[in-house]
């Protein structure tokens, strides 16, 4: 049996619609280049996931697709969530100096790793 590739095991956020994992990222579709900007992923955003010990969202990250650059993704952020205390929110700041593609994933502890991205212009 062929081994699948990493990406193949992300479930898009379009498998069931409106569903209760997709990590839905909320930021400006364009900012000023070197700005700061507030970026927010919620997942469950539609419909709440649920935050228990047996079914939760253990974390959060974040990479942008930066234009032109050699090199992509850049890391931007992570966050390490625990059950039954941190609801699966997060906001951040942070800047870009040319447009990207951001991308979060989310890992659920039953349902595996969602994806989600957004395009930001650099005005």
């Amino acid at each position: 049996m062929k081994a699948k590739r990493f990406g193949d095991l992300v479930y898009p956020p379009e498998k069931e619609g409106k569903e209760k994992h997709v990590p839905v990222i909320d930021a400006p579709d364009v900012v000023k280049a070197g700005q700061p900007f507030l970026v927010s992923v919620t997942v469950g955003k539609e419909v709440p996931h649920p935050n228990l010990v047996e079914h939760h969202i253990k974390w959060i990250a974040v990479y942008a697709d930066v234009d032109q650059r050699p090199w992509n993704p850049v890391h931007v952020a992570t966050f390490d969530m625990g059950p039954s205390f941190a609801k699966p929110k997060i906001t951040f700041t942070m800047k870009l100096d040319k447009a990207a593609t951001l991308y979060a994933l989310e890992y659920c502890n039953i349902h595996g790793l969602w994806e989600y991205s957004k395009r930001v212009e650099v005005d």
